[in-house]
């Protein structure tokens, strides 16, 4: 089990990995094996996320997730597939503890008095070097 946020949780059974071959260079080693991971999470269909969490889920990660609401988390950083394994599952959990974790309230603010006394004091200043700019008449 995947622990992501306080009371969620996804099973590995939910998860589905497809290996491929990498890209870029790497010598003889790129030609022959497989250590590109793609993870694939069915996000519509899994059962350890409320219908909430799913369509924020949804809503947030919707460059990643295709029309049938697989989510599409590639690793090809590691020369071995375990290693990309690993790196894809860590991902995956990080992008759903971004998305999943609670937001804090915003409070309301207002801007100190000192602080709106300072820009009224500027834009008189301001107007005062602009008044008397245009009062010369120049020879």
């Amino acid at each position: 089990m995947l622990e992501i946020v306080a009371n969620t949780q996804i099973d590995e059974s939910e998860l589905l990995f497809k290996a491929s071959r990498s890209s870029g260079p790497g010598g003889q080693n790129v030609n022959k094996l497989n250590t590109r991971v793609t993870l694939l999470f069915d996000v519509v269909g899994s059962s350890g996320l409320s219908d909430e969490q799913k369509q924020r889920v949804l809503q947030s990660l919707s460059t990643r997730i295709d029309k049938q609401g697989v989510l599409r988390v590639v690793s090809q950083r590691f020369r071995t597939q375990a290693a990309n394994r690993q790196a894809a599952i860590e991902r995956f959990v990080q992008l759903l503890v971004d998305v999943l974790a609670p937001r804090p309230v915003r409070r309301k603010t207002k801007a100190p008095a000192g602080a709106r006394q300072r820009r009224l004091d500027d834009k008189k200043h301001r107007s005062r070097l602009k008044q008397q700019r245009s009062g010369r008449d120049w020879p």
